[in-house]
């Protein structure tokens, strides 16, 4: 048990490690066109939400999540965050982070936690773990939704017929589909993004994805997903500044039951994301282990 918690600090380090957040200094003074501004010149993020040519709510924009403050993560992963704290990073520091980036079921009592994993599920985390090289700070790919759970923003493209939403955590992007298909029932090439499909319900967008492999873990801790999981977001902009977003996992090979999660994000206005590569990152080398 201490080896499986020292290999999941180590994990989630790496992870943290291998981004550097320098989005907001690549176009300094360019205020973005459209946005509406109090008196004094700042963006005005209660304003209305804006609307596209069709009436529903315009999402485009760069977005952050919520923030998890330095000592909630500490209250809620202890130790972990301690060791976190000593080599944090310039723009990925603990607390710019959401919690769920490291464990999905953070909220729940552990009883809880427990029951919603299959034998199967238990099984391939200790797996994992134990084949885990900590000395590979270049762990992969981050795929949906880790991506947009760690220190770097999101940027949305809304167009009529498809969005696009870009990450800026491991440079990938994932298209929703919103000119009337329906997802497939058999996928040919899992994908470790999926495949989206998405309509308006009133001013909720409403998108469904499917089709993952099951590479990829679901948070830091290593919750795992099957090429079963099927995802269920729901996206309201309330207002200029503010982007509620519910996630629902439903994993019948992995998990006892659905499970939702909500991770309100906020606008990130005259800025934009930047390109990510562990190819690039100067501290590889010191984050490598004997």
């Amino acid at each position: 048990m201490r080896r499986q918690r020292l290999v999941v600090a180590i994990a989630f380090l790496a992870i943290l490690s291998i981004f550097s957040t320098i989005a907001h200094a690549q176009w300094l003074n360019f205020p973005t066109p459209g946005t509406p501004r109090a008196r004094d010149g700042k963006p005005d993020l209660a304003a209305p939400a804006p609307r596209a040519a069709d009436g529903k709510p315009d999402l485009s924009g760069v977005w952050m999540h919520e923030l998890t403050s330095v000592a909630d993560m500490k209250r809620l992963y202890g130790a972990l965050f301690d060791a976190a704290a000593k080599v944090d990073v310039p723009g990925m520091e603990i607390g710019t982070q959401h919690k769920y980036s490291n464990d999905m079921f953070i909220d729940m009592a552990p009883a809880e936690a427990g029951s919603l994993l299959r034998p199967e599920a238990v099984e391939l985390m200790k797996k994992r773990a134990a084949d885990r090289d900590p000395s590979n700070v270049c762990m992969g790919v981050l795929g949906f939704p880790q991506a947009d759970l760690l220190s770097e923003p999101i940027k949305i493209i809304q167009a009529p017929r498809t969005t696009v939403v870009l990450y800026e955590a491991g440079s990938t992007h994932r298209q929703i589909f919103a000119d009337g298909r329906a997802l497939p029932r058999v996928f040919e090439f899992p994908a470790f993004n999926g495949y989206s499909a998405g309509h308006w319900e009133g001013d909720v967008f409403v998108v469904e994805t499917a089709g993952f492999n099951d590479k990829n873990p679901i948070d830091g801790k290593g919750h795992p997903r099957s090429e079963a999981l099927r995802v269920t977001e729901r996206f309201r902009r309330r207002d200029f500044g503010h982007l509620d977003v519910e996630m629902t996992f439903d994993d019948p090979k992995m998990y006892t039951r659905p499970f939702t999660v909500k991770v309100p994000h906020d606008l990130v206005p005259d800025a934009d994301i930047f390109e990510m590569f562990c190819e690039n990152e100067k501290d590889r080398e010191h984050l490598k282990r004997p």
